[in-house]
């Protein structure tokens, strides 16, 4: 596959993904990211949603790099 191609994809999965986790895990703590106006709970929801998103960014990073270990032994 396309080196820039999988970068790419497994960067955007790794983002969403983690984001829809920070997202669910708000929504199970009873934070509402779409609630009217920006009160407290609202933000830590969406701070949640930004940290997913990053570490979820971060390990599909680390994954490529194993993969590229690897495939070099």
């Amino acid at each position: 596959m396309n080196q820039l191609l999988l970068e790419g994809l497994s960067d955007a999965i790794g983002f969403v993904g983690g984001a829809l986790l920070g997202f669910w895990l708000g929504r199970l703590l009873g934070l509402d990211v779409f609630a009217q106006g920006y009160d407290n709970a609202s933000i830590f929801g969406i701070v949640l949603v930004g940290l997913g998103g990053g570490m979820g960014l971060q390990g599909a990073r680390r994954w490529r790099q194993r993969q590229k270990d690897k495939s070099s032994d």
